[in-house]
């Protein structure tokens, strides 16, 4: 594995890093902090690691959570297996390591984020029963009427640009940095929210061999996704769960999440979050977190209006 640059936040709560085998030839790597009853589970997106929460972390145990924050397989110091990007299985994954390694037995509150929201959305469909709240935030659901939407939107170029196999690593490989720190750019509302530190992080842990590769087979996975996400609905109907649609108000699909929620689930709110674009947990970490915490108080499993 690499060396990534010092991952640590400034003033942040105990962190505990750990590494769980959830099968053979896979080992993921995941942050965990707080003690609470209650535990909070964290899915970044692309082309980001756990790291992506390293504002909102301290918040959230403060209020009395337990938060678990993975890297999923082929992201920052996970395993990066040739195989299983679509996220079902990237799903199951995270459920091995909750409940086989770390012992979670009570139903969790599933944050996810970008590539995140497609994985705690497949989590929320396979495992009804250990999901209290999801909350999704600011991605296209594959399987839905607004992802074939925003398919062909040309502001999600890099939907067919990850998809080449082959071409886009050999476009991307040497020049990690000019690309990623291009593809935060366009996506923020405010230059200063991905810090310099921030993207080191991302640039290092996105240069380790076979990670630019990993991060593009979740986006060649959508097909697949699509598939499994109109049969689970098919099958088994719409999410019960109460679930916050998260988006950033000057982001490409931000405005379209509480419809798209509303495809594939009943109980659904809506939150725009001022003062972001994409990057809405780096951006403006204070009022996403106090909409969080509003949703899925950590002492209860009332939910109240966003």
């Amino acid at each position: 594995m690499s060396s990534f640059p010092q991952d640590r936040p400034d003033g942040a709560p105990a962190l505990t890093h750990g590494m769980a085998d959830v099968e053979p030839g896979l080992r993921l790597h995941y942050v965990s902090a707080g003690d609470g009853d209650r535990t909070l589970v964290l899915l970044h997106g692309f082309p980001q690691t756990w790291w992506e929460w390293h504002r909102v972390i301290g918040p959230l145990t403060e209020a009395g959570y337990r938060v678990v924050a993975p890297d999923y397989r082929g992201a920052g110091h996970s395993f990066r297996p040739a195989g299983g990007y679509d996220k079902w299985t990237v799903a199951r994954d995270i459920h091995t390591l909750l409940h086989d390694h770390l012992g979670v037995r009570e139903p969790v509150v599933m944050v996810g984020h970008d590539i995140g929201l497609m994985v705690a959305y497949a989590y929320a469909q396979q495992f009804r029963d250990d999901v209290s709240h999801l909350v999704v935030m600011d991605a296209p659901l594959p399987g839905t009427g607004v992802f074939d939407r925003l398919r062909s939107d040309p502001r999600v170029w890099h939907f067919a640009f990850h998809g080449a196999r082959d071409v886009a690593e050999m476009l991307v490989t040497g020049r990690e940095r000019p690309y990623l720190q291009a593809f935060f750019a366009v996506r923020n509302s405010d230059p200063s929210a991905i810090t310099d530190h921030d993207l080191d992080i991302y640039v290092a842990a996105y240069s380790a061999p076979g990670a630019m590769r990993a991060g593009f087979e979740l986006y060649r996975a959508f097909d697949r996704d699509a598939e499994d996400n109109r049969a689970a609905l098919a099958r088994g109907g719409r999410l019960t769960v109460p679930v916050l649609a998260v988006g950033g108000a000057m982001s490409t699909s931000g405005a379209l999440i509480e419809e798209m929620m509303r495809e594939v689930a009943d109980d659904v709110t809506g939150f725009i979050v001022p003062g972001t674009a994409h990057w809405i947990a780096e951006e403006n970490p204070a009022a996403f977190t106090a909409a969080l915490l509003d949703f899925a108080p950590p002492h209860g499993a009332a939910t109240r209006a966003v």
